[in-house]
């Protein structure tokens, strides 16, 4: 036989997956000699032996790799053989870049929960059980690479039986670096007024009691604390509304197993698979029950399944099988994740505190998902998917993107490779500001980015929090790139399409302009490479006191019938409120009054003439209750909506919600054809566009893309012209996926303003 030698270098999601372990019992099977660590551009193997079994192990490294890698690149080069005889597993070194990306939190794996049922385990019911299949990764590491003393669990010492795990490459736990069981690891306590349970099983037993006693319960989980209760106890879910100060938003839910998802929401193979995945998200599936308490005025629920060993515990020690199970906040803050935080904030919410020991290193929380017939779309990115790669970059420059104001998320670029941050929440709340700050060291400080080599780009909107973060990087270069811009880029940066021509829609709530008006229904047509220019957009309305009326939308409704005559929409069976008539008088002064485009706003203007007059109590309320809404009528024929040179007319829409109103027809059917009429005049745009410019391809973001029945009626109308629609996958169509968009353009594409230092 021929003696072979190389090395490789394996990049993507390969540490802290167990793939140091996989290439060693592979590299054993096939009787070859060298060995194997964690590098900083990811896992580095050294290979010696027959040419044949060299062969044999490069096929076998991708296809048989461990569930949780995610393998981006292999790249294999030959060496000189230099005798080694055995192969090991070598201590991780670090150099200049530091580039490996750190593996996502994981569900508890099935053979860990094997173990913590089996009362002849030493694990048995030991709430923090774990191996290198499964458990807490991202919410723990400290620094790359990844070891035991990079991460939160650097101050439990394992013991002997733990340790020979560690060191045996026949084990699960070879090398899983959060390795622990009750004699050496973490626990869990109870906390209850002065009270206080410190053995794990006993706490674990008295919140189960508690949740079914009606109590609300506050949980350390992988990211941070959930607030806890029974979902079917309507008094328990009504006080954690009321405590955490939560008054119609969705709550999302845990079930006990998949059995009794089933029979609360209807799912499809895709969404049980999301499930029952290691990411474990919540899904939002529709409903099969009526749970108002929980979701009001929805047709959808978002279940999630146990994903911690904490979690199956309380299920077993019989909590209801049920539970509310929302972050652990009051509205809108950002997630507790410490725990005298979280006590401190959560004091006047929760009855009592199920605390585990392990610190939690970085706020992480849970995904948020849904299955349609675009394929899976990602809402909420976070436990389960962050801070894995989203896209590779052709930049060698680091690059630091730093999102929207809302739903706030940054990506930075290292190596070409986009690592995609956690959701940080609203950026009007002072603790997400921290949080966003706290983001950027943390990825730059794991990274270890010099910020005088750092591209940072930031949305154009002058009075953006996160135009100041850019600020203060004043050794930086920094790019500006318009928000809608953004949006279209991160469809096709997903895909590394930098070069592919398209029609671009961009549909949200707001977006500050080129010209400084308030955009949120464009078209563009362009590629990352060479820019997007704006082809067409929805007709300009006026806007009542600018971000206010993204909270009230009768007030949107003013400043879009201004250009309509309207009956008294004071008296049945619109019924607006006085609001309307303040709005129509700033109007008539030209008061506070601003240009937009606004899809979102066009939603709420149509969501008020049906009836939601009151002010939303949270973002996007009104166009959910909306869409809702339509979903409860047959298919029906859709309004006119026509489209007058480069711009879309939604005033016959808004005419014929009126005479439809007024005439008595069913809201519901009124709601359908709104929709339909708003999808086709945008299919008729898209598509115009698209044959005068011999393409055969668009793509669709912003944050009206959530709305799965507008998506539906677009896509088929423009499929059936013979245009392929493509949307948003591995991040969010919200301002969640912006940072993606920006990275890209301000990396590849022209600037839409000059850079400076």
């Amino acid at each position: 036989m021929t003696t072979s030698a190389c090395t490789v270098t394996v990049r993507g999601v390969v540490q802290g997956v167990g793939f140091r372990p996989f290439v060693y019992r592979l590299a054993r099977a096939n009787t070859l000699a060298g060995w194997v660590l964690n590098g900083d551009e990811g896992v580095e193997i050294r290979l010696e032996g027959a040419r044949e079994r060299v062969d044999a192990f490069l096929r076998k490294l991708r296809s048989e790799a461990p569930a949780a890698a995610g393998i981006t690149d292999i790249a294999v080069a030959l060496a000189e053989p230099s005798g080694l005889e055995e192969f090991e597993i070598r201590t991780s070194r670090s150099g200049d870049h530091r580039s490996a990306p750190i593996s996502p939190d994981l569900a508890v794996c099935a053979r860990c929960l094997g173990e913590l049922f089996a009362p002849a385990d030493r694990r048995f019911h030991y709430p923090y059980i774990n191996c290198t299949d499964c458990g807490p990764r991202y919410s723990i590491v400290t620094r790359v690479p990844y070891d035991r003393e990079s991460t939160t669990m650097a101050a439990w010492t394992m013991d002997s039986p733990c340790d020979h795990e560690y060191h045996d490459p026949g084990s699960r736990r070879f090398h899983a670096q959060p390795n622990a069981c009750p004699s050496c690891g973490p626990g869990v306590t109870l906390l209850e007024g002065a009270g206080t349970i410190r053995e794990s099983r006993q706490a674990i037993t008295h919140a189960a009691a508690l949740l079914r006693g009606g109590a609300i319960l506050a949980v350390k989980g992988l990211g941070g604390y959930h607030l806890a209760c029974d979902a079917r106890n309507r008094a328990a879910v009504g006080s954690l509304r009321d405590r955490k100060y939560r008054k119609e938003k969705p709550f999302a839910l845990m079930v006990r197993d998949l059995t009794t998802a089933r029979t609360l929401v209807r799912l499809t193979p895709e969404s049980e698979a999301l499930l029952v995945g290691s990411a474990a998200p919540i899904v939002l599936a529709p409903a099969l029950v009526r749970l108002d308490q929980v979701a009001p005025d929805t047709d959808e629920l978002g279940v999630m399944l146990p994903y911690t060993p904490v979690h199956y515990l309380l299920f077993a020690a019989g909590a209801p099988d049920v539970l509310v199970m929302t972050s652990g906040n009051r509205s809108s803050e950002p997630i507790a994740y410490r725990d005298e935080d979280a006590r401190e904030r959560l004091a006047g919410v929760a009855d009592a505190f199920l605390v585990g020991e392990r610190p939690i290193a970085r706020r992480v929380e849970d995904s948020v998902v849904r299955t349609g017939p675009q394929g899976t779309v990602v809402l909420r990115r976070s436990r389960g998917y962050a801070p894995s790669v989203v896209a590779m970059l052709p930049s060698a420059r680091p690059v630091l993107a730093l999102g929207a104001d809302l739903k706030s998320a940054i990506t930075l670029v290292v190596d070409g490779q986009a690592f995609g941050s956690q959701h940080l929440g609203d950026l009007e709340h002072y603790d997400c500001w921290r949080a966003l700050e706290e983001s950027i060291r943390d990825l730059l400080a794991v990274y270890q980015v010099p910020p005088a080599e750092l591209l940072v780009v930031r949305d154009a909107h002058p009075q953006y929090r996160s135009t100041g973060a850019a600020s203060s990087f004043s050794e930086s270069e920094v790019a500006v790139v318009q928000h809608h811009r953004a949006h279209v880029a991160s469809v096709l940066a997903e895909r590394g399409a930098w070069s592919e021509m398209v029609v671009g829609l961009a549909l949200d709530g707001t977006g500050y302009g080129d010209d400084g008006a308030i955009w949120g229904g464009e078209l563009f047509l362009g590629s990352i490479r060479k820019g997007f220019h704006r082809v067409s957009h929805l007709r300009p309305a006026a806007l009542v006191g600018g971000d206010a009326a993204a909270r009230h939308p009768v007030q949107a409704a003013a400043g879009f019938l201004d250009q309509i005559e309207t009956p008294d929409l004071t008296r049945g069976p619109f019924d607006f409120p006085s609001e309307y008539g303040r709005s129509r008088r700033l109007l008539e002064r030209r008061t506070r009054i601003f240009s937009t485009t606004s899809a979102g706003r066009l939603f709420d203007a149509a969501a008020a003439l049906l009836g939601f007059t009151r002010p939303v109590t949270f973002e996007g309320q009104a166009a959910m209750w909306l869409e809702w809404l339509a979903r409860t009528a047959p298919q029906v024929e859709p309004y006119r909506c026509p489209v007058i040179g480069d711009e879309i007319d939604w005033r016959p829409l808004l005419y014929a919600i009126i005479e439809d109103r007024a005439a008595g027809r069913d809201p519901a059917e009124i709601a359908r054809a709104f929709h339909a009429g708003l999808a086709s005049g945008l299919a008729d745009a898209t598509a115009a566009l698209c044959r005068g410019h011999g393409l055969d391809t668009a793509v669709a973001s912003g944050g009206v893309m959530q709305n799965a029945l507008l998506l539906e009626r677009l896509a088929g109308s423009l499929e059936a012209g013979g245009i392929t629609l493509l949307i948003n996958h591995l991040v969010p169509p919200n301002d969640g996926g912006i940072s993606l968009g920006q990275a890209a353009l301000g990396a590849l594409g022209p600037c839409t303003s000059s850079r400076s230092r």
